[in-house]
């Protein structure tokens, strides 16, 4: 289901998604490192891959490079990481449910708030943000006071699809932004059942014209989906 997030027409609340499967890993586009007594997060070019299974963390790591698995201070049961060589993995989606996409606005408790597509909550209710822009959703969400995207994709590796099926979360505003803009959802439904796709890291590099970075460079990676089209 696509985020209401751009204009356009009132749809439905999103709905509660289901998976039958156990989630065997997570694909993460970054990591903490120790910075004193905080934590400092880092963005990665390259997919790290997260799971509680020494087989599939040995599996990905033959499909996608990388040095052997390593234990890390995870919070859950994924508690092996493999930092792969892999910028992009093709990737089989089981139907439109397999992309999930919403508005959260979280309290300082880590409780949410308020949950929405956009212009809808799931109570109901007329989403307070309908309306605004992009970059005005963006600046509340920087203020504390507005909602921020989450999208969540499952997947199974097109290159072994029997390993199970993994997660890849994101809050990032132009994956939204290029999911939205690539009808990704809309070309999930058209094809109704499984599809090929791929997940990727790309590397973006523009100078600022505006703002008090003006005139520099600005670099950072960002997650993009592609839909290949129906899988076999």
């Amino acid at each position: 289901m696509s985020l209401k997030i751009f204009g356009g027409e009132n749809g439905e609340a999103p709905k509660k998604q289901k998976f039958s499967d156990d989630i065997v890993g997570r694909f993460r586009s970054g990591y903490q490192v120790e910075n004193g007594r905080k934590k400092t997060p880092v963005a990665l070019q390259e997919w790290r891959v997260t799971t509680g299974d020494p087989e599939v963390a040995e599996a990905v790591r033959g499909l996608m490079g990388g040095d052997p698995a390593a234990e890390w201070d995870a919070s859950g049961e994924d508690n092996l990481e493999v930092f792969t060589t892999s910028q992009e993995v093709e990737v089989i989606l089981d139907g439109p449910s397999a992309l999930r996409q919403r508005m959260i606005l979280w309290g300082r408790n880590g409780k949410v708030i308020r949950e929405s597509d956009g212009e809808t909550c799931t109570d109901g209710t007329p989403d307070p943000q309908a309306g605004q822009s992009l970059q005005e959703r963006k600046q509340a969400a920087r203020d504390g006071v507005g909602a921020e995207p989450q999208i969540e994709l499952y997947f199974r590796l097109a290159e072994n699809p029997e390993l199970g099926i993994f997660k890849f979360q994101s809050g990032s505003w132009s994956l939204a932004s290029d999911l939205a803009y690539n009808s990704v959802s809309e070309e999930l439904e058209d094809i109704d059942g499984k599809a090929r796709a791929t997940l990727a890291l790309e590397e973006v590099s523009f100078v600022a014209k505006q703002g008090p970075r003006a005139g520099q460079t600005v670099s950072y990676t960002k997650p993009v989906v592609k839909i290949l089209g129906p899988a076999a």
